[in-house]
């Protein structure tokens, strides 16, 4: 997984989202937009990227992406599924 890649394209769902009038729906229209086309492998690798190492691509995620993501990290959270049966 590129996550300079990950940190680009979610950038770019920010600044979309970022001129609505309403913060709050803005934020959670970046979150939404995520967790709807984003597969849950690239939402675990953009989750860790943050915790881990949030500076250290040449990119950076913009404070308005930051904050869409930490405040709906829950539901950005991949469920994990149970390969037993």
């Amino acid at each position: 997984m590129d996550n300079r890649n990950l940190i680009d394209m979610a950038n770019r769902i920010g600044d979309f989202f970022e001129s609505m009038p309403d913060h709050e729906e803005a934020l959670t229209g970046v979150a939404e937009h995520i967790r709807r086309f984003w597969e849950p492998r690239m939402r675990r690798a953009l989750l860790a990227t943050l915790d881990e190492a949030p500076d250290a691509y040449d990119i950076a995620l913009s404070d308005f992406v930051r904050e869409a993501i930490v405040g709906h990290r829950a539901q950005l959270t991949p469920v994990e599924t149970s390969t037993t049966a």
